[in-house]
């Protein structure tokens, strides 16, 4: 019982600090500080029974064991059965074994799962302004994302949208900035994109398209054999680390530099009948693993790419900047795609508001700061 009785005293007082950023209407966890005896607890319905396992069936849109994402959510799992005295049991399931990789979200909705591992892009077809979310050309970064997020109302407008699905979302990773992609030729000018078929989703896909290219949506396990195959012309994936274990490199050897995603969510969501129904020393626990699988794996990326960009270098693969027109029209392209997008759909303006008035904000403060000091860093 004493065992029980710190468990449940320490994630729940943990899961308050770590969430004390959040509004009041979106912090689901009891404030244990006021009720600080066994017995509020249990009148209140929240104590666990650690006698009874709770099962959660979670599925990803990612293979087995797949390097940071996949493993970062086995890692999460792994932290909310020990945080939870074995009481809360997170099963795991990769891509297609038992919901198809894309399929995860109507799967969570209708109830027949109980959460996914994903990311907000793949559902813009839902409703465009979820696609906001994941990372927009030119926008938010990692570490910004994560302050509009948690401090601004990002969180708040996230939730609002995703309840129209039955579905409660938390912060499950940010793949950091994302390079431009791989090219089986060299992109000499804007003359060179338009034709283009690539692999690019979201907002990054639809400017894109503004530019020429055929954008086009495919799983993991077939963007290597549709490059291979000339299926595709090229392919953005994430970054160094993922890039290389993908082997890009073998068929399509000119990389870019890139500012399609400078910033990407990756997502964990329930069922909002499923988390309604888990005690709240559950929830507590589950939203204190979500924060540290959210800082760790955006970390995890930022140090793998830093370790493997030199590998690709020793393979004789260099990097390249897109040529100045190409920016150009994508600064222009994303502009058009905001301002039509928001005209379609008053969610989306709803939303693109919210993160243009952060991003002016955070954009001053970066000048003074960030690139103040990476210029003089680097001179």
């Amino acid at each position: 019982m004493k065992r029980r009785e710190f468990l449940t005293t320490a994630a729940a007082t943990t899961a308050i600090g770590l969430l004390s950023g959040c509004n009041d209407s979106d912090r689901q966890a009891i404030d244990y500080s006021k009720h600080p005896d066994k017995k509020s607890i249990a009148d209140k319905n929240v104590h666990v029974n650690y006698n009874k396992k709770v099962t959660i069936n979670l599925a990803t849109s990612w293979p087995a064991h797949f390097p940071i994402m996949g493993t970062g959510v086995d890692e999460f799992a792994q932290n909310v059965k020990r945080a939870s005295g074995g009481s809360l049991d997170i099963k795991v399931h990769a891509k297609n074994t038992l919901i198809p990789a894309l399929a995860v979200f109507d799967a969570t909705s209708s109830g027949q799962i109980d959460a996914f591992h994903s990311g907000p892009y793949y559902w813009k077809g839902k409703n465009s302004a979820f696609s906001l979310f994941s990372g927009i050309p030119f926008g938010l970064t990692a570490e910004e994302i994560n302050s509009w997020m948690l401090y601004g109302n990002g969180l708040k407008l996230w939730r609002k949208l995703y309840a129209k699905y039955n579905l409660y979302p938390l912060l499950g990773g940010n793949t950091n900035i994302q390079m431009g992609g791989w090219f089986r030729k060299p992109i000499n000018s804007l003359e060179d994109m338009k034709g283009l078929k690539m692999r690019i989703p979201g907002l990054g896909g639809e400017t894109f398209a503004k530019m020429g290219v055929n954008p086009v949506l495919l799983p993991a396990g077939e963007i290597y054999t549709s490059l291979e195959r000339g299926v595709i012309d090229a392919t953005e994936w994430v970054g160094p680390a993922l890039d290389m274990k993908m082997g890009f490199y073998k068929v399509a050897p000119y990389y870019y530099s890139g500012w399609h995603e400078p910033g990407s969510i990756l997502e964990l969501t329930f069922n909002q009948q499923r988390w309604n129904k888990l005690a709240s020393e559950h929830q507590a626990i589950i939203e204190m693993a979500s924060a540290q699988m959210n800082s760790n794996m955006t970390s995890q990326f930022h140090y793998e790419n830093t370790q493997t960009l030199s590998l690709l270098k020793e393979k004789g693969i260099k990097i390249y900047n897109f040529p100045d027109d190409v920016n150009a029209a994508g600064k222009k392209a994303v502009q058009e795609v905001l301002t039509e997008l928001g005209a379609k759909n008053k969610d989306f303006k709803e939303v693109s508001d919210d993160i243009a008035i952060f991003l002016s904000a955070a954009e001053d403060y970066s000048k003074a700061s960030l690139h103040h000091f990476l210029n003089i860093r680097e001179s």
